[in-house]
């Protein structure tokens, strides 16, 4: 909205690269005064001083091999040699000819002088006597420098994925820069990195294979590609492995390539979990050993001293535990102490104040500075998302004037209750955006890093969380998608960039409702809202349109797009396909029809299925990427992955060569003839005249021999889309109703099905006429009301207070985002902004309304997380999300994606009205809003949105 607005302008003032994305410098059709980087006739020299950072000198090598990579031609790098066209880089201060040209006045440099990692590049004419042009690009620092090298290198059409994700250049024999270039950029975030986590067994039999251990060969790669996407903070491999002990030109090369080193939340003062295990004496219990986990500390500050590091304060139990000695805070207070001492003892060029710290609030550790423990001013607290990407806490007024700032610590992997996700891509960009933008906005700009697990399979989330901390203010919830396009267009060009990405976003979306480890045959109900097979629609469209793109692409561009669309689409698929059978397989064993054997058979295909994939994943450049899809995905029975992909156990039948009918009504498990043994009666749900307009009566067989069925209903009112045939296996007769026939009020009465047994079934069918007749709105049948959140107006914002819609956002197609200005309170609630939906009531009395709202945390200490509902007039009931905050509600809440909070509606008399959402507090997302009026049927998702 204005606030939306506001953002986006000021991010365009400083820079053209609005969302991260390649800028327009590059010119496919040159003119007079372009800068000819290679012409027709012509290629650049490329000049950098000598003695400029050995970072910046390594990256413009690779600057080198990229232009030949696009042109054909190898651009000469020169140190102290002229020509009439010049690529010039340096940072300030180290290059001669740039600072020439800063005090002739033809280089300004104001914009970005003292700025942390910012960059310039400038087309420039005649900058020196023989030269007729010039492209400089100048860094404030080292780092800013290498940004702007790799800016000219994505600009002219490599990839940051080139190397990771087999992404073809984009070949040009000819590269002009406008003539009126000019592109100044920085960092709004100050560290933005990843963390490689959860790496055994892909990554580490991978990096085995290719490389032979977490060494720098590995690392120069990783290394790169930060540089790529101006990132510059690395948390490394750490589950068998130590960055610094396993090979020291790890450290080296970090240094020297600009990637600022530390270690993750359960390793203090730079020293691996693992060296504890090579190198330390006793227990690593401070309270009893604390001589020799000192000095242990005291040895990795030692090792750090000369290098770009930020220490990690505090401490864990081994093995990313809690600490053994429990929750005492005055232990950890000393132990933080004693860490600040090492830091001043060896750091005695500087104050410690000096000294870049963190201290990670992760899990328990947050529950100490909640009772009241405190780190001095200087050190950054890095607060934690909940391990599935919920921010936990963001900091106060008063905590945001510390000199040590704040910072986020966000997961795309995971290994812990209440399900490990390790395997695939899960995190939709939404969801990414709308809490880390909470993050910037409460001045959390400290440190971004992301838990990437191997990283290989978490490319585009990876890509937009590092842009995003390079400028948050340049994204806002209009322009996702449009970022989701230009991204596919960089790895595959404009053609299919939009289907790309609406692919992306499709089995992302899919991921977020509910991640593939956490998925089991009763997720998605086969009986109700035809959900399940809903589902299996949606992913099956996906995969038709991807297998459509990738045969229209060119065959260099398979390899990617099969690593960064169509495997983890297809992958995402056949986990959900595969429980979708089994649960299908369930149900018609218990029935005994004959079709229990095809859908065992689909269980044992959808297994295969997602085997082959691997397979063919593995395959892929004759192995380059082999073990990279190796971890374990099917058959969790608790949060631990298994050891392996498990088969699950199936039912199988035997049928006889008989004919032996069955009968099944839909939105149930019974079938005749054991309902009637039981007592039970088939029926089908309540027909309305604006509710679900078809329902199915299933007869099967349970033999092999084929027979004569007759269905026949008991009424006029009553369609039946077969009224009889030659039944081999089964046939799904459609049931519908002719409301011109129906009376007013209550219809009764039955189909009778006869075939094979004695009697036949008898299907309850009724169908309710209403006295009223709707007049706006909403309108109740099947027993609710279902609302789409972005479905209703919205009305009231102001440029303090006010909903947005995020696309893509939850379980739907989107979500109703309560913002406000930073630490804006809501005094008045009935001037507040709200969602009004217009809704009409057949029925009458006291209903549930069910609003499904985004698994959001209390961010903010002791507000929880509110909203307010009226209906017409009444006065407005605050509904908190959060009132119930146990372990459980919020294993439940990440499992499902979302939180339900329930709250009454009082309906008098049947009719029109008038619901509101207001607005409370911020950071509340709402999905959706279901309200029962007495016929609410268990799902995953919730009915569909009512006919309005």
């Amino acid at each position: 909205m204005i606030l939306a607005r506001l953002l986006c302008l000021g991010c365009i003032l400083f820079s053209q690269f609005v969302l991260g994305l390649p800028s327009d410098y590059l010119t496919p059709t040159p003119s007079k005064g372009d800068f000819a980087l290679v012409g027709k006739n012509s290629q650049a020299l490329m000049q950098v001083d000598a003695q400029d950072h050995p970072g910046l000198l390594r990256a413009v090598t690779s600057l080198q091999q990229d232009i030949a990579n696009v042109s054909g031609k190898t651009l000469a790098i020169s140190h102290n040699e002229q020509a009439k066209h010049m690529l010039i880089i340096g940072t300030l201060g180290n290059n001669p000819l740039i600072q020439h040209l800063i005090d002739a006045g033809k280089l300004n440099v104001s914009a970005i002088a003292g700025k942390w990692e910012a960059f310039q590049i400038q087309v420039i004419s005649a900058p020196f006597p023989g030269v007729e042009q010039a492209l400089v690009i100048v860094g404030s620092d080292k780092r800013g420098a290498i940004y702007g090298v790799f800016d000219l290198a994505e600009t002219i059409g490599v990839s940051p994925w080139h190397w990771w994700a087999d992404v073809p250049v984009v070949k040009s024999e000819q590269l002009y820069i406008k003539a009126n270039t000019l592109r100044m950029d920085a960092p709004k975030v100050k560290y933005r990195g990843i963390f490689l986590n959860d790496e055994h067994p892909a990554l580490t039999n991978w990096v085995n294979e290719k490389f032979g251990d977490y060494n720098s060969q590995f690392y120069l790669h990783v290394f790169e590609l930060l540089q790529r996407l101006k990132a510059n903070f690395l948390w490394p491999a750490m589950w068998n492995n130590a960055f610094a002990d396993d090979d020291w030109q790890n450290a080296l090369l970090a240094d020297e390539m600009g990637i600022v080193m530390s270690n993750s939340h359960h390793e203090p003062m730079l020293r691996a979990d693992k060296e504890w295990n090579r190198y330390g004496t006793g227990p690593w219990e401070y309270s009893t050993n604390r001589e020799n986990i000192y000095r242990f500390w005291q040895e990795g500050a030692k090792r750090h001293k000369a290098l770009e590091s930020i220490f990690t304060l505090g401490m864990r139990g081994q093995e990313d535990e809690p600490m053994s000695e429990g929750d005492n805070v005055e232990l950890l207070q000393q132990i933080v102490t004693d860490q600040r001492q090492i830091l001043q003892e060896t750091f005695t060029d500087r104050p410690v104040e000096h000294v870049p710290q963190v201290w990670a609030l992760y899990k328990e550790v947050q529950g100490f500075y909640e009772r009241g423990m405190r780190v001095p001013d200087d050190v950054t607290l890095l607060w934690a998302d909940d391990n599935y990407g919920n921010i936990r806490r963001l900091p106060t007024a008063s905590e945001r004037n510390r000199a040590g700032g704040a910072g986020v610590y966000y997961h795309f992997d995971y290994v812990g209750s209440p399900r490990s996700y390790r395997w695939i891509n899960t995190v939709p960009m939404a969801k990414i955006w709308e809490q880390m933008n909470l993050a910037w906005q409460f001045q959390a700009d400290r440190i971004w890093i992301v838990n990437v697990g191997d990283l290989k399979p978490m490319e585009f989330p990876t890509d937009f969380f590092l842009r995003m901390a390079w400028n948050p203010e340049a994204f806002n919830a209009n322009n996702l998608q449009q970022f989701a396009s230009d991204w596919a267009a960089q790895q595959f060009g404009t053609a299919h960039a939009t289907t790309i990405a609406q692919l992306i976003q499709g089995y992302t979306h899919h991921n977020g409702r509910r991640k593939p480890e956490a998925i089991a045959p009763d997720t998605y109900s086969i009986f109700h809202y035809g959900e399940a097979a809903r589902i299996s629609r949606e992913l099956a469209t996906l995969v038709a349109t991807a297998d459509h793109v990738q045969q229209q692409l060119a065959p260099k561009l398979h390899d990617a797009f099969i690593q960064l669309v169509a495997h983890p689409l297809k992958a995402s698929q056949a986990v959900f396909e595969h429980n979708r059978a089994v649960a299908m397989n369930q149900l018609h064993g218990t029935q005994g029809r004959v079709t229990t054997n095809y859908w065992a058979e689909q269980v044992r295909f959808w297994f295969d299925r997602d085997a082959e994939l691997t397979t063919l994943y593995h395959s892929l450049g004759n192995g380059r990427w082999n073990h990279m899809m190796s971890q374990p995905h099917i058959g969790f029975t608790y949060w631990r992955n298994p050891p392996a992909n498990l088969m699950p156990v199936v039912a199988v039948a035997t049928p006889m060569a008989v004919a032996d009918m069955g009968v099944a009504a839909e939105g149930s498990p019974l079938s005749w003839p054991i309902s009637e043994y039981q007592g039970k009666t088939l029926a089908l749900e309540h027909f309305y005249p604006h509710g679900q307009q078809q329902r199915v009566i299933e007869v099967f067989n349970k033999g092999t021999l084929p027979f004569e069925y007759q269905a026949v209903a008991s009424a006029d009112w009553i369609t039946l889309s077969h009224s009889s045939g030659l039944l081999e296996i089964e046939q799904s007769i459609t049931v519908t109703v002719d409301w011109a026939k129906a009376k007013t009020g209550l219809n009764t009465a039955e189909v009778h099905v006869t075939g094979t047994g004695w009697g036949g079934a008898k299907v309850q069918v009724s169908a309710v006429k209403p006295v009223t007749t709707p007049t706006q709105g909403f309108i109740e049948a099947d027993g609710y009301i279902a609302l789409e959140a972005a479905s209703g107006k919205v009305v009231g914002n102001t440029a303090n207070a006010w909903w947005q819609e995020i696309p893509w956002h939850g379980r739907h197609h989107s979500s109703m985002s309560a913002m406000t200005t930073l630490d804006y309170q809501i005094t008045d609630v009935l001037n507040a902004p709200y969602l009004e939906y217009p809704v009409y009531f057949h029925s009458s009395g006291r209903f549930t309304l069910h609003s499904i709202v985004a698994p959001t945390l209390d961010l903010v200490p002791g507000r929880g997380l509110r909203f307010a509902v009226a209906l017409n007039n009444d006065t407005p009931q605050f509904v908190d999300v959060l009132a119930d905050n146990r372990y459980e509600t919020w294993e439940k809440a990440v499992l499902d994606g979302v939180r339900v909070g329930n709250s009454a509606l009082d309906v008098p008399q049947p009719g029109a009205y008038t619901l509101r959402i207001y607005l409370v507090d911020p950071a509340l997302v709402l999905q959706k809003l279901i309200i029962d009026t007495g016929g609410l049927k268990p799902s995953y998702l919730g009915p569909p949105e009512s006919r309005r």
